[in-house]
């Protein structure tokens, strides 16, 4: 078997592809024949060396993938062979609240799904949406469950004729779009120009902002809105400022990352004039991505995909992704 590695910091360039032995599955665990993996800007961010949580060295990159399971270790029996699997990222996290307990994750202080054999707990895997290929499940595993959870995981949730603000056109951003008009939702987008704004309005958004040609773009979102906001924000930026102006009273903000070290203070005037609830969240657990499933099942959802590589270009596949230029997933073709 061939697996991709890399050390934190070492950037694009510093992934190697190695030969190994095939692994034999040890107890409660399963083997899993990986057909594709995706990327995400967290692995962006262990390659340059800043991510938030630890990285092994020498790691088998990305949390993303999906497969088919080849081998189970004794006493398994939460998988059989021949079932078409994707992980969780953080495989202790059944369900229930995030604690120092789960952070052990895939891609980072555990070996990825870079590889074309991976040794995985077999409780930590859930069972892909029939309707969808390999390349399309394994997108779900971070950008997927991160929406849902955004959309769905405070115990109020999105509700029909509720507005959700997007912004920009990552992939938590896509899914939650998607996510959010299943949900029966009006979702206003903002995006950075117009040809990403006409691939938005495609995929559903009742409103697209352009966030280039209008700066004070969360006086737009007021103004789409009748001046009371929208009723959540999924803020993938950082830009808290921004995004509580944007909001209604009482609203709800799902932060659930940043792009810069320099985003502007959080104001706590701004945050306690607005009365929304800000809540900061980590991808999502198994119990969560289970629902999703069901969820993207029941409306027969097909992620976005913008490009597919083969296992051995998968650091051309990095540079697309890190080039900016990507609408939807990067994937990569692992296996048959």
């Amino acid at each position: 078997m061939r697996s991709h590695h890399v050390d934190s910091g070492a950037g694009i360039d510093g992934l190697t592809l190695r030969e190994h032995a095939d692994p034999t599955p040890g107890p409660g665990q399963a083997l899993v024949a990986v057909r594709a993996a995706s990327l995400s800007y967290r692995d962006l961010m262990i390659l340059r060396g800043d991510y938030v949580l630890p990285v092994r060295p020498d790691v088998v990159p990305l949390a993303d993938g999906a497969g088919e399971v080849v081998a189970v270790g004794p006493g398994v029996d939460a998988v059989r062979v021949g079932d078409r699997v994707a992980a969780t990222v953080f495989p202790s996290w059944r369900d229930g609240p995030f604690g120092l307990g789960h952070l052990p994750q895939l891609g980072g202080s555990l070996d990825g799904m870079l590889t074309e054999l991976a040794v995985l707990d077999a409780t930590a895997l859930v069972p892909v949406p029939a309707h969808l290929s390999y390349e399309e499940a394994a997108t779900l595993p971070v950008a997927a469950v991160t929406a849902w959870n955004a959309l769905t995981g405070d115990g109020e949730g999105l509700r029909a004729g509720q507005t959700l603000l997007t912004l920009g056109s990552g992939g938590v951003s896509l899914f939650a779009l998607q996510l959010g008009k299943a949900l029966g939702a009006r979702v206003i987008a903002t995006t950075s120009g117009p040809e990403k704004a006409k691939l938005l309005a495609g995929l559903g958004a009742d409103v697209v902002i352009d966030y280039r040609a209008v700066p004070d773009w969360p006086s737009a979102v007021r103004e789409a809105t009748e001046g009371e906001g929208v009723d959540r924000v999924v803020d993938v930026a950082g830009h808290l400022d921004a995004s509580l102006r944007s909001v209604r009273v009482a609203g709800h903000v799902a932060c659930v990352g940043f792009v810069s070290d320099t985003a502007p203070p959080l104001d706590p005037r701004v945050l306690f004039g607005s009365g929304a609830t800000v809540r900061a969240l980590a991808v999502g657990s198994r119990a969560q991505f289970t629902a999703l499933n069901a969820f993207l099942t029941r409306h027969h959802i097909r992620p976005v995909l913008d490009r597919a590589f083969p296992f051995e270009r998968a650091a051309d596949a990095f540079r697309h992704y890190a080039s900016g230029a990507a609408f939807g997933k990067v994937v990569v073709r692992v296996g048959a």
